[in-house]
């Protein structure tokens, strides 16, 4: 039993869709210029104070009582010291880091 390959030009045909796409994107693409774009630097700065401040102090204790909790039921682990003191941390130097280097100019 022979078996009959038939032509097809459809794998031509969408290499060249692929080529006039490509083409089409290089032609039509606009520039993009980093740091330039506003559209989230309201929200940006409303998360960012909420986290520095009232909304940090909020999560830092929570994980405090939820460590606290978690050492009253008997099992002891580094993690129920090291997890409140590594969200208390976070929450005060990490935004202001994350930020600083979004934001710098390169």
């Amino acid at each position: 039993m022979q078996t009959v390959l038939k032509y097809s030009g459809r794998a031509e045909l969408a290499v060249l869709a692929l080529i006039a796409l490509v083409i089409a994107l290089f032609l039509l693409a606009g520039p993009a210029f980093a740091g330039a774009d506003t559209t989230f630097d309201t929200a940006l700065t409303k998360f960012t104070d909420f986290l520095e401040g009232s909304g940090g102090k909020i999560i830092t204790v929570l994980s405090l009582a939820g460590g606290i909790v978690a050492l009253a039921s008997g099992r002891f682990s580094m993690g129920q010291i090291a997890i409140p003191v590594g969200v208390g941390v976070g929450a005060g130097t990490g935004i202001p880091i994350v930020t600083s280097t979004v934001t710098a100019t390169i």
